[in-house]
């Protein structure tokens, strides 16, 4: 039931439907768009820290807590050896993480486990709740966990289906405009203490680098998210 969700609609350039299409327009207007995307930042950086901290606890590091602040900014903290590969993975995490997210739903979507994603997502942010210490961060989990949670327990499949997809095209896309923009603040200096200038010092590998692997990444889980989305809804 949840595949018909995609494809109630005319066909377009093969097996491409109009409706996955205008979801995917959708998702990048939300990213595009200065005043949707100052409010929905916010779920790009609960993916970003989040992706520090499950590093940080798989290179045996201790989580001491996340912060989410009302700018969009997000802060992890552990505790470990100040150098090493564990505080070099921990650094690294945070960018791609919301592009492997948005990656690993857009395979969810496409192998109709939308409802299996829907509650993976509410498991997840329960998790980082535990982790949080402060209420701007705590409210904004709660906020996005309920959203989920109300579209898993009370939606149709269809409108599961959808939604679904918008929140992976959402990710794949949102997880590129962070790195276009780190980029633009280092050129004006504003950036001095970013993962990537952090990486920098810390394993000897200039900014920029970092920046262009980050960005590597992120097209590579857009250009297969989106063909799954797309080719195979």
């Amino acid at each position: 039931m949840n595949r018909l969700a995609w494809q109630v609609s005319l066909p377009l350039l093969g097996s491409v439907s109009v409706l996955a299409l205008a979801v995917a327009a959708a998702a990048l207007v939300l990213v595009s768009s200065g005043r949707s995307w100052r409010l929905l930042r916010t779920v790009v950086t609960i993916a970003h820290e989040g992706g520090h901290a499950v590093v940080a606890l798989l290179s045996g590091r201790k989580l001491n807590g996340i912060r989410l602040h009302s700018d969009t900014s997000g802060l992890t903290v552990s505790t470990g050896r100040a150098s090493g590969p564990g505080m070099v993975f921990t650094l690294f995490a945070g960018y791609p993480a919301v592009s492997l997210l948005g990656l690993a739903g857009a395979w969810l979507v496409t192998t109709d486990r939308v409802r299996l994603m829907l509650w993976i997502a509410v498991g997840l942010l329960v998790l980082m709740l535990l982790a949080l210490r402060n209420v701007y961060g705590i409210v904004s989990v709660i906020v996005t966990g309920g959203l989920v949670f109300a579209i898993s327990w009370f939606a149709t499949p269809a409108v599961q289906a959808l939604s679904c997809g918008l929140m992976s095209w959402f990710l794949l896309f949102g997880g590129i405009r962070p790195i276009t923009e780190l980029s633009s603040k280092r050129r004006r200096g504003r950036a001095q203490d970013s993962d990537a200038d952090q990486l920098a010092r810390l394993a000897r590998v200039p900014a920029p680098l970092w920046l262009l692997l980050w960005l590597a990444i992120g097209l590579g889980c857009l250009l297969f998210g989106g063909h799954w989305l797309l080719v195979r809804p």
